[in-house]
């Protein structure tokens, strides 16, 4: 008995399909390492990086190297200053106000705003314990948190951070300038 030659065929081309249809390997995502764990997630994206007093940038840094670490371009962009909006979620914004002196960094002007109370009371707290291992010995002013740095061959500065909200509106202020 012979089988016809084309449905040995047709036989070959659906085994062939068969084998040769697995399920395609899924990516996994990659994830990014977080770059302050145990802190909000929202850290990482408004202070970015550990490194510098703020998103990787140092005081005395030039404009040229403040625009080339942001991802947008500046809502404003002045000899004076660089201002930046960004949104961080839903119910969640910041703006980041960079002060210059002579195409040198002065001043770090940060507000972050959002609808979310109780976000707003954690951001600020998880800020105030960052700056306080990062910058020990804090003292209270006026209803702000002063730290100071004059450690190693950093030039000294100051981050002050202080908490604004309203009943209806969280807002978080924090200025980085140097210490004169």
């Amino acid at each position: 008995m012979r089988i016809p030659f084309k449905i040995l065929i047709s036989f070959a081309f659906l085994a062939f399909i068969a084998l040769g249809c697995e399920e395609p390997k899924k990516e996994e995502p990659v994830v990014k390492p977080r770059a302050f764990p145990g802190y909000h997630i929202l850290l990482d994206e408004i202070l970015r990086s550990q490194d510098g007093v703020f998103r990787g940038i140092n005081l005395n840094a030039d404009p040229d190297l403040v625009k080339k670490n942001e991802s947008v371009p500046p809502i404003e962009d002045a000899e004076e200053h660089i201002y930046y909006e960004f949104k961080a979620d839903s119910q969640t914004n910041y703006s980041i106000d960079y002060t210059f002196a002579e195409d040198s960094l002065e001043e770090i002007s940060v507000q972050i705003n959002t609808d979310d109370l109780d976000l707003s009371s954690y951001l600020f707290c998880d800020l105030k314990d960052y700056y306080a291992n990062k910058l020990p010995n804090p003292t209270e002013d006026k209803g702000q948190i002063v730290y100071n740095c004059f450690k190693g061959q950093r030039k000294p500065f100051v981050v002050s951070l202080s908490d604004n909200s309203s009943p209806s509106k969280g807002i978080i202020n924090m200025v980085i300038y140097k210490d004169k």
